[in-house]
């Protein structure tokens, strides 16, 4: 803010000039009659001279002036310049806050492991910006907790009214959702949230029921061939020492989920090394640690370049110890043989059934339990390779072998869309456990 002046004098009154221009005069005369006393000889006069001088000092009205500034009561000689300041207010645009947008549910999409998220403005808006979607995983149904287990995560600069999150792993029941809308000034409230489900397959390989010459983590399985060997060793040396005995293996046990009863998955404690439940001769093979009692659900393999030999597919909980995928009618699979000869073919109660198609490099296994079929398609092109139909009469588990190399899974898996199509265009199959039967190994 600036101060401007039109001028100093009228700050004061012209009654306070006048006063002034009296006080000068006055002084002006007192000087005069004080340079003339000086002149005086006689003691008595220059006495009486001094003491005029001093009372006309003493009582000379210059002394006794006041002077005070004063103005008028409506300003008019002090004035505000506020024209830039108007000028600039004048210039200023408010943007308002933006209203909560609204996630249409009907609108949002789950499907091949992706979600798209679609919101609109419960009002228009021509100066929105962009928008800010937050979401997180949970296994809770409805509304978001408070304290729930994952923090929001936050993907911002969305220019359009929808969003897809692809290549998520579906690890949790639900994802919850809620988004906002922003304009160049300020970000507006939050939507109210949204829980779509994400439910899919979820399981690891089940380390405590593998044969003894595979090495076993989480989601990978690789060939060890000294795993059995060193420690059938040290069970050996020790195998009549009682309790000790326990304890050797209990230092070699490895560390997984609990494998599951033959009535009931995952009630079972851990299996240690060298127990009778593990396979064991030449059945190299680990089941998951979670059965299928119903649906549909996929999950894909893929194995190393150098692997040897292994099977993908599943298996009934009653499975023995000395059973290989494939060779019961309890088990079925397709095989891959790239030692001595190269094969490909599909397996059930030790019937086989040569596939002529190339290898995939990653297999996609799919179960509908309650429909009775197991599927297995090139995971990259969706192409099938073989069907198996029958009826399940027990809860099976994810089974695999594998010698000389190694397996990695991908779960969390919804069944993709390609696949869903495909299976409603298959009902009458080429391949089926039925026509295995009549084909030997």
């Amino acid at each position: 803010m600036y101060v401007h002046m039109k001028s100093i004098l009228p700050f004061l009154e012209q009654s306070q000039l006048s006063q002034c221009n009296n006080a000068l005069e006055n002084s002006e005369e007192l000087l005069e009659f004080a340079t003339r006393s000086l002149d005086i000889k006689e003691p008595e006069e220059f006495s009486k001279a001094a003491r005029q001088i001093k009372d006309r000092v003493t009582m000379a009205s210059a002394f006794r002036l006041s002077l005070k500034p004063k103005v008028s009561d409506n300003m008019t000689h002090l004035m505000v310049d506020f024209s830039q300041e108007r000028q600039m207010l004048q210039t200023l645009k408010f943007l308002p806050v933006p209203k909560a947008p609204e996630i249409d549910p009907v609108e949002c999409l789950v499907a091949d492991n992706a979600v798209t998220v679609a919101w609109r403005m419960t009002e228009e808006d021509n100066k929105i910006d962009h928008f800010i979607l937050e979401y997180r995983k949970t296994n809770f149904d409805g509304l978001p907790r408070v304290k729930d287990e994952r923090c929001w995560e936050m993907i911002d600069n969305i220019k359009g009214t929808e969003y897809t999150l692809s290549g998520l792993k579906f690890d949790s029941k639900y994802m919850n959702f809620r988004v906002r809308a922003c304009n160049k000034a300020v970000a507006g409230e939050y939507s109210d949230p949204v829980t779509l489900e994400t439910k899919a397959l979820n399981f690891s390989l089940d380390n405590s029921s593998s044969h003894l010459n595979l090495k076993v983590e989480d989601t990978c399985v690789e060939w060890d061939p000294t795993g059995g060997k060193g420690q059938e060793s040290k069970v050996k040396g020790k195998e009549n020492k009682g309790s000790v005995h326990v304890t050797s293996l209990k230092k070699h046990t490895r560390s997984g989920t609990p494998s599951p009863k033959r009535t009931s998955i995952g009630s079972r404690p851990p299996a240690v090394r060298g127990s009778r439940d593990r396979f064991t001769g030449e059945s190299y093979t680990v089941l998951g640690d979670t059965a299928i009692e119903s649906g549909q659900h996929y999950w894909e393999v893929k194995a190393q370049k150098d692997c040897k030999s292994y099977s993908v597919g599943i298996a009934y909980k009653t499975l023995g110890k000395f059973d290989q995928l494939g060779k019961t009618n309890t088990s079925w699979c397709i095989h891959v043989n790239n030692w001595l000869q190269n094969t490909f073919a599909a397996k059930h109660n030790n019937k086989v059934k040569v596939l002529d198609v190339t290898v995939p490099e990653k297999i996609g296994v799919f179960c509908d339990f309650d429909g009775g079929q197991l599927s297995f398609y090139d995971a990259n092109s969706k192409q099938l390779l073989y069907s198996f139909k029958t009826k399940f009469t027990q809860p099976v588990l994810p089974g695999f072998m594998v010698w000389c190399g190694g397996l990695s899974l991908s779960t969390g898996m919804q069944v993709p869309s390609a696949v869903r199509t495909l299976q409603k265009s298959e009902n009458g199959m080429t391949g089926s456990a039925s026509s295995l039967n009549n084909v030997t190994q």
